[in-house]
């Protein structure tokens, strides 16, 4: 039973908890802006519409059919011009819909905000807003300081206003979409990270940005981008509204789990400016193309050079946030982008100024075992070693400090990006990264994607290479012990802080596990010893009072048992569907707030009791461990929010 319970709250709550990388990349030192790029080394592939189509056509399609995605776009951009657009697979399976680079809508999650940036470095261009100025100077309600602190535009395009995650809402598939003003002041998260000091990747912040949009320029954000982006661009194909246009949806792509599977309905998002475009992949072109000649038609130059260049980098030596894009480097080239996932449409935009280029992908399902992430991670890392190839490929040289600096990593950690004070809460114990070693001293690091652990090289202090690909681990010490770590992959928008001794799963699991093996035995022991005292005849031979008290205790013990069995219910809901209704929670809350807070009282009533009637050493014993279980049971419950009375998450 103890392991039961746990394996559910465990597969949900981790879950809940994990992030969704959107590539793997490497990350070296910025070239600086102006220098010409090494010249492609002989013998590798020169970027030509013949060579980008003959090898998209034998990549593409086998990862298609290999991992059941119904279908994609990609389109490839160079020197102002688009260089190829090439669609795979169907739009929509059932009326064998092909995908049309021209015509096919992708709903591109994240990739929005883009958009939604380049909205707010147009209004800052015009001076309407202030990147360094208190972001309530723009809004209609109040965002508490953090510790005397406000939160400033500049903190929000960089993902370090300090705000927890926010879950509820999210995505749903049918009703109608909330407008932005009242979702932000209905979601607005506790601010748990001083502002501009740590990375934690915000749909939220991006929504806030989003309405101060609306609210600055006075026209609903729909309207604000259309007229001011999609319009001067000539991107006909393309809308924030949801649904979509009559115009646009006999155009839409079909959203699928898996091509194999039931097709979906077309996804609501909550929080429009962060992730609700739906796109064609001809339109996303023409934004990467206006980009990569400094914002053409959107922004001045010197804005879109400040929108382009890093701004905040929490672990040296890995890639960084810029103005809304963040840094993604590969083989010593710079390039910027951003990733978006939905339920059913995952994709990725890349751009590279340093050679003129961008790159495009979008795919209308989530595949097998998420087989999307690990699909654009080949992508760009294949597109980037045929293209723009490292000029010293060596293997790398390990540091002589490199068992010591791993030893110092050894630990456990938490996610950046998560619930602190909900009852997602949890998810930053069942979900917590612990870094080990392995038989050569080197770290052993789970992967964010779920793939093997990889052979991390020290290549310089703290800053450790994938011997056998592209990813880098950073980490910062201080005091001699590291306390925050990441991969190139996140490390703009998301770290892992080492977790505080008093939360720390390494100790906390094992004890949890044996308080629940002992509380379950406690629970249990009372069917059983009625049933074996009505088998032969024997009545339980205790006073009143101390019958009443042992009762109690294994009552409890059931409850807090049937606690745990209701918060990995409501955690399953919230991770299938996030706007689930609030009366689990109250349910739950309710249960749990009675169980594990009674359960040690009276199990420390149980225990006098029974130490005073002079009981056998077995039933003493028994006592006290099941006390000593109750306060472990209680220590969870509060450190991790499971304890309280409300239902946000």
């Amino acid at each position: 039973m103890t392991m039961m319970l746990l394996g559910a709250l465990a597969a949900v709550g981790a879950h809940a908890n994990a992030p969704a990388p959107p590539q793997s990349l490497t990350s070296p030192a910025v070239l600086p802006r102006g220098v010409a790029p090494a010249a492609v080394p002989a013998g590798t592939g020169a970027l030509t519409k013949t060579d980008a189509d003959a090898w998209l056509d034998g990549f593409v399609p086998y990862m298609l059919g290999r991992d059941d995605i119904a279908g994609a776009v990609v389109v490839i951009v160079k020197d102002g011009q688009v260089l190829t657009r090439r669609g795979y697979g169907y739009a929509d399976i059932a009326s064998r819909r092909k995908v049309d680079p021209e015509t096919t809508l992708f709903r591109v999650g994240s990739t929005s905000k883009l958009f939604t940036w380049t909205a707010v470095m147009q209004l800052v261009e015009r001076g309407k807003i202030d990147l360094d100025a208190d972001v309530n100077r723009y809004i209609d309600f109040r965002i508490p300081e953090f510790r005397g602190q406000p939160i400033t535009m500049r903190h929000l395009l960089t993902h370090t206003p300090g705000f927890e995650e926010v879950y509820k809402g999210g995505f749903s598939y049918s009703g109608t979409v909330t407008p932005l003003g009242s979702v932000v002041k209905q979601l607005l998260p506790e601010r748990v990270f001083a502002p501009g000091t740590t990375p934690a990747y915000s749909n939220y912040g991006t929504a806030l940005a989003g309405y101060i949009v609306e609210r600055v320029s006075g026209v609903p954000f729909e309207t604000y981008i259309e007229r001011n982006i999609f319009r001067p661009l000539g991107m006909s194909h393309s809308s924030f509204r949801q649904p979509l246009p009559p115009a646009l949806r006999p155009l839409m792509a079909t959203g699928y789990p898996l091509a194999s599977g039931e097709p979906k309905p077309f996804e609501l998002i909550s929080v429009p400016p962060a992730g609700s475009l739906s796109m064609t992949g001809a339109d996303g072109a023409r934004f990467m193309i206006s980009h990569l000649n400094r914002a053409a038609g959107l922004l001045r130059p010197a804005t879109a050079a400040l929108m382009h260049t890093p701004a905040n980098g929490a672990i040296p030596g890995l890639n960084r946030m810029a103005l809304g894009f963040y840094e993604q480097r590969v083989n010593d080239t710079y390039s910027i982008g951003h990733g978006g996932d939905l339920i059913n449409f995952h994709g990725d935009l890349w751009l590279f100024p340093e050679h003129n280029v961008g790159l495009m992908i979008e795919m209308n399902s989530a595949g097998k075992d998420g087989a999307t992430a690990s699909i654009r991670a080949a992508l760009f890392e294949q597109f980037a070693d045929r293209y723009f190839p490292k000029a010293n490929d060596a293997a790398p040289v390990e540091l002589p400090t490199a068992k010591v600096h791993a030893a110092m990593l050894a630990g456990s950690y938490f996610n950046s990006r998560a619930e602190f004070t909900t009852f997602l809460d949890i998810g930053n114990f069942l979900g917590q990264y612990r870094i080990g070693l392995d038989q050569d001293g080197r770290p052993l690091v789970p992967d964010i994607s779920g793939g093997p652990p990889r052979k991390w090289i020290e290549v310089a202090p703290f800053v450790w290479q994938d011997a056998h690909g592209h990813a880098r681990l950073g980490a910062v010490a201080e005091n001699g012990r590291i306390v925050r770590w990441s991969v190139n992959q996140i490390s703009p928008f998301m770290v892992f802080d080492r977790v505080p001794w008093h939360r720390d799963a390494a100790w906390l699991m094992p004890l949890l596990l044996v308080s629940l093996a002992i509380t379950a035995i406690a629970a249990l022991s009372w069917p059983a010893g009625a049933i074996t005292r009505r088998r032969y005849g024997a009545p339980l031979a205790l006073p009143r009072r101390d019958r009443t008290a042992r009762r109690l205790a294994l009552l409890l013990s059931w409850l807090a048992l049937a606690s745990f069995l209701a918060w990995a219910l409501v955690l399953s809901l919230v991770v299938e569907a996030l706007g689930t209704a609030d009366w689990p929670i109250w349910a739950s809350r309710i249960l749990g707030d009675i169980a594990f807070v009674g359960l040690p009282i009276a199990a420390a009533w149980n225990a006098v009791r029974t130490w005073q009637r002079g009981s056998p050493w077995p039933d003493k014993a028994f006592s006290i461990l099941l006390v000593a279980a109750a306060l472990i049971i209680l220590w969870v419950a509060a450190s991790f929010h499971l304890l309280g009375l409300s239902s946000r998450f």
